[in-house]
C-alpha cells in the first residue's frame, strides 16, 4: 500500500492563518525560504545541504566545478603538477580579502585545507598521501605527495560537504570536529551574526571589497556577481505558510515547494515554478551499523527486502510520477559509472514473511528501533511515515521520534547506544551531483568508525573506491563503480529509497537563477 500525505486538505486553511512577513520593496533585497532552519554554517565540520547552501556565499574554494563538473580556477590563479602527480603548486590570485579587511594568505589556506581533511573522504586520500603541505610565500604554497593523486582539482574544488572552504588561520585552527563561532569569509556576502535568529532568520549583506573572477558565473567556478546588497534567508519550515509567502509577494524564492500545492503555483501567472537540479537526489535510509539489531547483516537484509521505493516516491513527490523513478543503484541515473549491478533484493518483490524470519535469525527480540524524522522536511517526514509502517508490518517495536532537521543533524553524529541518546535509523537525501562517483560520496564511505553516520563497515566497498581512485581509464573507473554498488548491497551501507526532482518556485520578477545542483545567488536579479 503507497502511503500518500494525509495533511494535504490542511493545507488551505493553513494559507489562510499564515503570518504575514514583511514585504521587500527593495530590488536590492532578497527574500529566500531555504529547504531547512539554518543551524550552523560550518560546511567543513557538517555536511548537510542547507548549511553547505549559506557557507558558498560566505567562503570560498580554491578551486571550483562547473557545469561539467570540471574544476576550474577560483581563488587560486592556476597551478603546476608534476608529471607523476606527486607535486602540486598554487599560486594565489592577487588582491584577495577577508571580510575584516586582512588579506589571505598561504596560512590562512594551509590551517583551512588541514582542518577540511580531516573530515573529508577526499581529503583523509590526500593526507595518506601527504608527505608536505608547505607555503613557499604569501601567495604560493605546494602539496608534496609520496602517492600520485590525480583527482586533487575536483578535491578542493567540489561542491559537496565537507568543502574546503578557506578560512582566517584563527578560525581554521578549530577543532574539526567542533562549529566554528566566528563566520568571517572572503565570498561576497557577510554573514550578519548580529541579525542570526535560529529557526526564523539569517542575513547576509554584501561583502563591497569582494572581487570577483573576470569569466562568467559557472555552478561554483567564475565570477560571483551579487546584485542585492541583502539577502535575507526567512525559515518558514510550514510548507503552506511558505507557499502563502511566495504568492502573497511576502518572499521571493521557495527552495522546497510541496509537490502537492505545484500545480497551484503553476497557474499563477506571478510565479515561475521549475526543477532547477537536473541530477535530482538520492533517498537515503541510514542505519546505525553500531549497535543491534543494525550491526547484524541479517536485519539490515530484512529491511531491505521489505521496503519498497514506489511507496517512499508516491509519500516525497506526491501524484507526479514524472518526478521520480526506481533505481537499485547508489549512483546517479543517466551518469557514466550508473550500475544496478547487485540490487536484486531490493528489486525483487516485497516479501514481510521472509524478513521477519531474518530479523528471527538476527537475534532480534522486539528491542525498540529509534527512528528520528525530521518532520520539519516534508522529503524527510514523508519517507520517515513509509519506514515506521514497514518496521511494524515486520514485527519491529517502532520508536518514532518526531524532531526538527537541525536536531536530527546534531543527534546522528552521537555514538551513544540508541537507548541513552543514539538513534537507530534516520532518513535524508543526498544530491545526485554527490553520487557521480566515490571521490565527492561521502555517504557512500563504509570506513567504519571513520565513516559517514551510520558507520558502516565494508572491506568491500572500500577496496572498489580504492580501485576507482587507483583506475588507469573509464572502463576500468565504471568496473570499480559496479564492484562497489555490488558490495554496497550486500553489505548495506545504507538503502537507497529511489531517485526523484523537485520543483523550486520564485517570484516572476527574479531573473537569473541558474541550473545547479545548490541555489546559487550571483547573476540572480530582481525588477
Amino acid at each position: 500500500m503507497r502511503i500518500r500525505r494525509r495533511d494535504v486538505l490542511k493545507l488551505a486553511a493553513g494559507a489562510l492563518a499564515a503570518p504575514r512577513i514583511a514585504r521587500a520593496d527593495a530590488a536590492r533585497v532578497l527574500r529566500f525560504v531555504p529547504q531547512a532552519n539554518l543551524s550552523s554554517l560550518d560546511a567543513v565540520a557538517g555536511t548537510q545541504y542547507v548549511v553547505r547552501n549559506a557557507a558558498a556565499m560566505v567562503w570560498e574554494t580554491l578551486y571550483g566545478v562547473d557545469g561539467n563538473f570540471t574544476p576550474q580556477p577560483q581563488m587560486c590563479e592556476g597551478h603546476e603538477v608534476s608529471p607523476d602527480f606527486k607535486t602540486w603548486t598554487f599560486r594565489l590570485r592577487p588582491g584577495l580579502k577577508f571580510h575584516d579587511g586582512e588579506a589571505v594568505t598561504t596560512r590562512d589556506v594551509i590551517a583551512s585545507l588541514q582542518r577540511w581533511m580531516v573530515r573529508d573522504t577526499m581529503g583523509q586520500v590526500i593526507h595518506a598521501r601527504l608527505d608536505a603541505l608547505e607555503a613557499l610565500d604569501d601567495r604560493s604554497f605546494r602539496f608534496r605527495l609520496n602517492k600520485p593523486f590525480t583527482k586533487m582539482l575536483f578535491a578542493i574544488g567540489k561542491s559537496n560537504a565537507p568543502m574546503a572552504l578557506i578560512m582566517p588561520e584563527r578560525i581554521a585552527r578549530t577543532d574539526p570536529f567542533q562549529i566554528i563561532k566566528d563566520y568571517v569569509g572572503s565570498g561576497p556576502m557577510k554573514f550578519r551574526a548580529d541579525e542570526w535568529v535560529p529557526g526564523s532568520r539569517a542575513v547576509f549583506d554584501l561583502f563591497a571589497d569582494y572581487q570577483p573572477r573576470p569569466e562568467k558565473a559557472d555552478w561554483l567556478a567564475g565570477g560571483r556577481r551579487m546584485n542585492f546588497d541583502r539577502i535575507e534567508w526567512q525559515i518558514l519550515p510550514d510548507p503552506a505558510t511558505a507557499g502563502a509567502a511566495l504568492q502573497n509577494g511576502e518572499v521571493d524564492w521557495l527552495e522546497t515547494p510541496l509537490p502537492d500545492l505545484v500545480a497551484t503555483m503553476k497557474r499563477n501567472r506571478d510565479l515561475a515554478v521549475q526543477i532547477v537540479d537536473p541530477l535530482g537526489n538520492l533517498g537515503s535510509l541510514r542505519m546505525n551499523h553500531l549497535f543491534p539489531p543494525f550491526n547484524d547483516v541479517r536485519a539490515r537484509h530484512a529491511l531491505l527486502m521489505a521496503v519498497s521505493q514506489p511507496d517512499y516516491m508516491a509519500a516525497v513527490c506526491g501524484d507526479d510520477e514524472s518526478l521520480w523513478k526506481s533505481t537499485a543503484s547508489f549512483f546517479t541515473p543517466g551518469t557514466a559509472l550508473f550500475t544496478e549491478d547487485g540490487g536484486d533484493l531490493l528489486k525483487g518483490p516485497r516479501n514481510y514473511e521472509a524478513a521477519r524470519k531474518l530479523l528471527a535469525e538476527s537475534g532480534y527480540n522486539g528491542e525498540k528501533v529509534i527512528l528520528m524524522v525530521a518532520t520539519d522536511i516534508a522529503i524527510t517526514k514523508a519517507e520517515g511515515d513509509v519506514t515506521a509502517d514497514v518496521l511494524g508490518k515486520i514485527g519491529m517495536n517502532v520508536d518514532y521520534q518526531a524532531l526538527d532537521w537541525g536536531t536530527v543533524g546534531a543527534r546522528r553524529a552521537k555514538k551513544d547506544p540508541p537507548g541513552k541518546g543514539g538513534w537507530n535509523i534516520f532518513h535524508t537525501w543526498h544530491a545526485g551531483a554527490d553520487c557521480i562517483n566515490p571521490a565527492p560520496y561521502t555517504a557512500l564511505d563504509a570506513g567504519g568508525a571513520k565513516a559517514w553516520f551510520g558507520w558502516p563497515s565494508s572491506q568491500a566497498v572500500e577496496d572498489g573506491i580504492v580501485a576507482w581512485y587507483d583506475a588507469p581509464d573509464a572502463a576500468a573507473e565504471k568496473a570499480a563503480a559496479s564492484a562497489i554498488n555490488r558490495a554496497a548491497f550486500e553489505d548495506v551501507v545504507y538503502i537507497p529509497t529511489g531517485f526523484f526532482q523537485q520543483y523550486q518556485a520564485w517570484r516572476a520578477n527574479i531573473t537569473g537563477i541558474a541550473k545547479a545542483p545548490l541555489p546559487l545567488f550571483w547573476d540572480v536579479r530582481k525588477s
